[in-house]
C-alpha cells in the first residue's frame, strides 16, 4: 500500500469519513430557473486529458428542462447527470462534429437513456462525410450504423435505437449535406413552439463541421464549433445572438497547422465584432491556450467590446 495513501486511508476510517473517498471533485449543479432561457457548459476542455476539464459539451436549458444537447465528448456524460438534466426531455442532440472529443460520450449516453422511460422518438443531427486523402471521417448516419447497427456495430445491443420496432425510442438521424457556408433547418421532436435550430457548414480543416444557430422564444444562442475562422456566411449565421460560444483551444501564437483548424484569439473576437453579439462564452480550452489564459482572453476583448465570458465545466449562463 502506498505509505501516504495509507496514512489518509486509516484517518479516515476513524474519523468515519471513508465514504467520501473518490467523490466527484465538481458537485452537482442544477442549471435552470423554472422559466428563462440558460445554457450550461458540460464540458470545457479539449481531447488531452491535461486540462482537468470534460471534453467538449452544452445544454440549453428551457424553462426548467434541458432540451438541446450539442456535442458530447469525453467525461461530459458525468456532467450531465451532475446538472440534472433527463434523457427524457431532449428535443435534440445536435452533434457538430465526430472528432472524439465532441462525441465519444454518445454511446454512452444511449444506454443510459435506457433507463429514462422515455417514448418518444429523438433527432440526432451531425455532419456528412469528407476529409482529406489521408483521413476519412464518416457520414452522422454511417456513424451511428458503426456503433448500433444490429450485427456489425460495436455496440449492437443498442441496436433497438436504429429500429422503428425495437423497443427504445428511435433516433431521427439527419445528416447535414450542404456546402461550406450554406445552413440548414433542422426539425426537433415535438416541433417545439417557439423553437428552431440552423445547422451551418463551417471550416475546421478536412473535418466536417457544423455550427447551430438556436432560437428559442425572443433569444439567440450559436454554437460556433471548431472552426478556423475562415467561413465568412458565418459571421451573418451568428448575428444579433445573445451567446455566442466561441472555442479558444490554440494562442495567438500558434503555427499553421493549429491555425488550418482552429481561429486564434484576436480573430475569435474580429468574428463576435463583426456578428454584433452580446456575449460571449469563451469555451474548449487545452492547455496551451490555459497557460495565459488571461492575456488570451484580453485578446478576444481588444476586438471586442461586448462582454466575454470564461467557461468552466456546469457553468451556467442565464440569457434572461
Amino acid at each position: 500500500m502506498n505509505t501516504l495513501f495509507g496514512r489518509k486511508l486509516i484517518v479516515c476510517v476513524l474519523l468515519g469519513l471513508y465514504p467520501v473517498l473518490g467523490s466527484a471533485t465538481v458537485p452537482g449543479q442544477s442549471c435552470p430557473a423554472e422559466s428563462g432561457i440558460s445554457v450550461q457548459v458540460l464540458g470545457s476542455g479539449g481531447p488531452i486529458a491535461d486540462d482537468a476539464r470534460a471534453s467538449s459539451g452544452y445544454l440549453v436549458w428551457r424553462n426548467g428542462k434541458a432540451r438541446l444537447l450539442v456535442d458530447l465528448g469525453g467525461g461530459a456524460i458525468l456532467r450531465f447527470a451532475q446538472s440534472g438534466a433527463s434523457f427524457a426531455d431532449l428535443d435534440a442532440i445536435l452533434l457538430s462534429h465526430l472528432h472524439a472529443d465532441h462525441s465519444a460520450g454518445l454511446p454512452a449516453l444511449l444506454k443510459s437513456g435506457y433507463f429514462a422511460h422515455r417514448t418518444r422518438s429523438l433527432p440526432v443531427v451531425g455532419p456528412a462525410a469528407g476529409g482529406n486523402t489521408k483521413v476519412h471521417f464518416p457520414s452522422l448516419d454511417e456513424y451511428m450504423k458503426s456503433l448500433l447497427q444490429t450485427g456489425s456495430g460495436a455496440y449492437q445491443y443498442l441496436g433497438d435505437y436504429l429500429s422503428e420496432e425495437g423497443g427504445m425510442p428511435p433516433l431521427k438521424l439527419t445528416t447535414v449535406a450542404n456546402k461550406l457556408g450554406d445552413k440548414t433547418s433542422v426539425v426537433t421532436e415535438g416541433g417545439q413552439a417557439g423553437l428552431s435550430v440552423q445547422a451551418m457548414v463551417v471550416s475546421h480543416g478536412p473535418v466536417p463541421t457544423l455550427a447551430y444557430r438556436i432560437e428559442v422564444d425572443d433569444k439567440v444562442v450559436v454554437f460556433a464549433g471548431d472552426q478556423d475562422g475562415r467561413t465568412d456566411a458565418f459571421v451573418d449565421f451568428a448575428r444579433d445572438a445573445n451567446l455566442l460560444v466561441l472555442h479558444m483551444p490554440i494562442h495567438e501564437a500558434a503555427g499553421a497547422a493549429a491555425r488550418a483548424l482552429h481561429a486564434p484569439p484576436s480573430k475569435l473576437g474580429e468574428v463576435a465584432d463583426a456578428a454584433e453579439a452580446k456575449s460571449v462564452l469563451l469555451s474548449h480550452f487545452m492547455a496551451r491556450s490555459l497557460a495565459d489564459l488571461p492575456g488570451n482572453v484580453a485578446l478576444v476583448k481588444s476586438r471586442f467590446a461586448g462582454v466575454v465570458e470564461v467557461a468552466e465545466d456546469l457553468d451556467c449562463f442565464s440569457l434572461d
